[in-house]
């Protein structure tokens, strides 16, 4: 249903936007997990893993997060690789070392309670400006301005600047707006929220439902038919290509695993043994590396791994059992050993399940 209610202009407009927000938000809100019962710790969870995470991959993840960590207390005292493994699936796993380190911190600092204020927020680690914004206000109803896509293309939409967030100006300018928006709501929660859900749902970057929108009627960019044009299309990142060669090395039920190093990708996770290079490497380069024959290697597949910035081209190799089994007598440097079940049954990222997939491997593995 159009939402034409007159057009309000200057200072009535700002009063308007947020309660129209509302009043659309209560009857077309998405029925997500961490809205039917809130709770100010199941919130700051939902908005670290909501952080460049699609919303339909976070609901099962909170879930189950949640059965695994349904308190601070019980976060704070897990160890990092059971955070980390409970985290599988949803990637950028910085944002899980972030969330653990803050529940320590709200142990240490606030006895295990969320803290309600945006300074005490963002003194948190992994918690930035937004996301204490987010959690002040739909946890505990502050009145703190949000800002991140969603929000920023709905200001400027409906404000008709297409603004630079790049740059100090725009992102003040955007600031402000929300700001004065918030200021103006009766709910807080609800008018945050909300504006962020019209931005996901209806005020979307390329194909936006404008005859469904509550603020058609208040919005500049489509008085000017330039709703498509704003905010300007972003120039999408080139991706660095890498080469990544993957071992499986088996032996009697056991597979090795290399926790990769900090300050790379997938940093502190376990692997399984892997070469990197600029480009692509041959059997006997991997050898060569690894320090083994040429002909203990079989090839068993190739995959390419897309993340925001690298496009990872993997090419998997097992090793010979008997190669595998010297390796593990031996004690190879920086090599760790799990049973295959434990690797196979959760895997800790993508890339790894796409390793062990690989040309039918998980199969051959159990």
């Amino acid at each position: 249903m159009p939402y034409a209610q007159g057009t309000p202009c200057g200072a009535e407009k700002g009063k308007v936007l947020p309660l129209r927000v509302e009043k659309w938000f209560q009857g077309n809100a998405r029925d997500l997990p961490w809205r039917r019962r809130r709770t100010a710790y199941g919130t700051v969870v939902s908005e670290f893993m909501l952080q460049q995470t699609q919303v339909v991959r976070v609901c099962d993840a909170w879930r189950k997060f949640l059965r695994r960590f349904p308190s601070v207390a019980s976060l704070a005292r897990a160890r990092e690789r059971d955070v980390l493994a409970a985290w599988a699936g949803l990637g950028y796993y910085r944002r899980a070392r972030h969330l653990h380190a803050a529940a320590r911190a709200m142990m240490a600092l606030h006895r295990g309670h969320v803290p309600r204020t945006r300074h005490e927020l963002e003194a948190l680690p992994g918690v930035g400006p937004y996301c204490a914004g987010a959690i002040a206000s739909i946890a505990f109803g502050q009145r703190e301005a949000i800002v991140d896509g969603n929000v920023a293309r709905v200001m400027m939409r409906v404000h008709g600047r297409a603004v630079d967030l790049t740059k100090g100006a725009g992102k003040r300018w955007v600031w402000k707006r929300a700001q004065e928006y918030v200021d103006a709501a009766r709910d807080p929660s609800h008018a945050n929220e909300g504006l962020m859900e019209l931005g996901a749902t209806i005020c979307t970057p390329r194909l936006p439902r404008c005859e469904e929108c509550p603020l058609n009627a208040l919005c500049s960019a489509r008085r000017m038919q330039r709703q498509h044009h704003i905010p300007k299309a972003k120039v999408a990142p080139m991706r660095t290509r890498v080469h990544r060669a993957a071992i499986l090395a088996v032996s009697a039920g056991w597979m090795a695993q290399r926790v990769l190093p900090a300050g790379g990708l997938w940093a502190g996770l376990p692997f399984p043994p892997m070469e990197e290079s600029g480009r692509r490497l041959s059997a006997s380069m991997v050898a060569a590396r690894m320090g083994v024959d040429a002909g203990a290697l079989d090839r068993c597949g190739s995959f390419v791994f897309q993340t925001s910035h690298r496009e990872v081209h993997f090419v998997v190799w097992r090793l010979d059992t008997r190669v595998a089994r010297h390796l593990r007598q031996a004690g190879r440097d920086g090599w760790f050993w799990r049973r295959v079940g434990s690797v196979t049954d959760a895997p800790s990222t993508g890339a790894v399940r796409r390793i062990l997939q690989c040309g039918g491997t998980l199969p051959l593995l159990r």
